[in-house]
Parts: structure tokens; C-alpha cells; sequence
């Protein structure tokens, strides 16, 4: 126990270093090398003239920071539905919550055609909640709906279902074009007004989280548990599934679907920290973001010179992780 938290802190201490390194990672290299003095040149004497100084400072920048924002988005996303619901499968693109935000997205484009980027977020946001309702609701009305492999499909057939509205919509009101980022996310087409846009509402994300670990922790030990130790379970699920809704939604907003994060990373660090979510919210964040920007250095190399989408990467190694959960959990909660 004590060794975890020994790991626990030292991913916290090391984490500006590691982040601080990744940036680097993805600044440096892609489609275009470039060398780190150029980067120290861009960084304190901007030429607008220089092509290297607008690819690093308009282009790559604000990738690597919108990977490392998302990555934590969802991997503080998945740490909570997995914790709250002790299902081990749970997860923003699993459970459907990414496919609703893309949904409600695409009605935004439709309706509102000059549409700002305050609309795509709030949007998204409304499409997050309401994917949630539908798939907890219909999983409360069917008998053994709420077992973790069932949520999992449903979650995934109702993914679906939206996703193929969406395509539906947006090619009867040729709007396909615009929406296939939502889609097939490209870190590269990252809008940097759009990040500056979201950081309020990822501040609040992020703050409830780590406001409700403590409570969180309690919660994954059983619901009767953390009655029976004075815990307003209703209260605490209602302000983390917000919390989800807010930062899965800024997730879409600002890079599209992007799958898996949310399901490897808070096991990856459960094992690595324990089960104090005090701890696992904060590292999920950190090593989520990581792992994002790494995914995205990596999907630049893959069909080179050519850029993979990135959720290909996260797929990639996602789907096995998946497939390992089923078969050595059977999908099973937490005893």
C-alpha cells in the first residue's frame, strides 16, 4: 500500500518533466523535422515569414496541448464511470457519452449553420447528458441491464444507432464534408480559439473530480457500503456523471470521437496507484494526456508521409485491452 503511494507521488513530481518532454516529442517531429533550435527561435523571436516558426507555434503547439487536454479529459472521464458505477467496462466511448456529443454536434451544424464555437460546446455538452439518460435508463428498465457487460452493449448499440443518424442527417443535408472531423478526429485541424474557449469549463470538469474522489472511493466499494457510512450516493453520482458530461463534451468539441482512452488508462494507473481515488483522478489526468499526445506523435509515423486519424491508434490498442477485460473479468464488478 505504501509502495503505491510511493508511485503515486512520483507520477505527480515527474509529471511537468514528462509533459515538458512529450511537447517536445511532438513539436519536433512529423511530416516536417525540426530542429530544437528552431523551436527556441519560434518560441522568442516570431517570424511570420518563417514556415518552421508557423508550423510550431499555429500548428503543432496547440496540437500537442490539445492532445495532452483531451487525453486527460477522458481518462478523468472514464476513472469516474468506472468508480462510480464498479463496472470495469465503463467508459465515454463505450458507453456511448463521445457518439452523443458527435450527434448533438451534427444538429448543431444543421440548425445552425453559422454556428460559433460556444454553440458546438454547448451542443456537445446537451448531446453528452443525453446519451447518459438513454443508455443508464434503458439499462434500469431491462432485467440485468445494469450488469457491466450488457451496459457495454447497449452503450455500444446505442453509439451506434446515433452515429448512424448523424451520418444520415449530415448527408441528406450535405453537411458530411464539415462533420467527418467529428468523425475521424485530426489533431492537426486543432483550433487554438477553441482550447482558449474550453479551459473554463475543464477548470470546473476537473475541480468536481477531484472534489468528489474522496467520495468516489467509498462509492466503488459498494453502494451499501457508502450509505452505511453516511455518503448522498444520488447526490455524488448526479455531480460526477456532470462532471463526465463537461469534460467528455469539451472532449468532442475540440477533437471529435475519440475512442479506448477512457477504458486503458484508469486501469493502467488503478495498477499502478491503488484504489484511492484520490489518487487515481489525478494520475488518470496526467498519464491520460500523455499517452494521447505519444498516440498522436505515433499516428504521424504509421502510414508516413500520410497522418493516420488518431482514434485508428487508440483503437489499435484498445480493442485488445477490451477483449483482455472481457475475458479475464467476464466484464465482472469489482468485489
Amino acid at each position: 500500500m505504501q509502495t503505491r503511494s510511493y508511485v503515486s507521488a512520483l507520477i505527480l513530481w515527474s509529471s511537468p518533466f514528462l509533459i515538458v518532454f512529450t511537447i517536445l516529442l511532438s513539436v519536433l517531429y512529423g511530416a516536417k523535422n525540426i530542429e530544437i533550435s528552431t523551436i527556441n527561435d519560434a518560441l522568442l523571436h516570431f517570424d511570420s515569414g518563417n514556415v518552421d516558426h508557423q508550423i510550431i507555434v499555429h500548428s503543432r503547439i496547440p496540437r500537442v496541448i490539445g492532445a495532452l487536454l483531451i487525453g486527460a479529459f477522458l481518462a478523468i472521464s472514464g476513472a469516474l464511470m468506472q468508480g462510480m458505477t464498479r463496472n470495469y467496462l465503463a467508459s465515454p466511448s463505450i458507453m456511448g457519452v463521445t457518439d452523443g456529443s458527435a450527434f448533438a454536434i451534427t444538429l448543431c451544424m444543421i440548425l445552425i449553420p453559422n454556428s460559433s464555437s460556444m454553440d458546438m460546446i454547448m451542443f456537445s455538452f446537451i448531446g453528452s447528458a443525453l446519451s447518459i439518460v438513454i443508455v443508464f435508463g434503458l439499462a434500469s428498465l431491462l432485467p440485468g441491464g445494469l450488469s457491466p457487460v450488457r451496459m457495454a452493449i447497449l452503450g455500444t448499440i446505442i453509439g451506434t444507432f446515433l452515429s448512424s443518424i448523424s451520418a444520415a442527417l449530415s448527408t441528406y443535408f450535405q453537411v458530411s464534408q464539415n462533420i467527418s472531423f467529428w468523425y475521424n478526429a485530426r489533431m492537426h485541424q486543432m483550433d487554438p480559439g477553441l482550447i482558449k474557449l474550453a479551459i473554463p469549463f475543464a477548470i470546473v470538469g476537473i475541480g468536481m473530480a477531484i472534489l468528489l474522489s474522496k467520495s468516489i472511493s467509498v462509492l466503488s466499494l459498494g453502494e451499501e457500503i457508502a450509505v452505511n457510512l453516511g455518503q448522498k450516493t444520488t447526490f455524488i453520482k448526479f455531480a460526477a456523471t456532470l462532471s463526465v458530461v463537461i469534460l467528455t463534451g469539451i472532449s468532442v468539441a475540440l477533437a471529435g470521437k475519440i475512442g479506448f482512452v477512457g477504458l486503458i488508462i484508469p486501469h493502467i494507473v488503478r495498477f499502478l496507484t491503488g484504489l484511492d481515488y484520490r489518487w487515481i483522478i489525478p494520475c488518470s489526468g496526467i498519464i491520460g494526456g500523455i499517452f494521447l499526445a505519444l498516440c498522436d506523435v505515433l499516428s504521424r509515423f504509421l502510414n508516413h508521409p500520410f497522418e493516420m486519424p488518431i482514434g485508428v491508434v487508440t483503437s489499435i490498442l484498445g480493442v485488445p485491452f477490451f477483449l483482455y477485460l472481457i475475458r479475464t473479468r467476464g466484464g465482472g464488478k469489482r468485489e
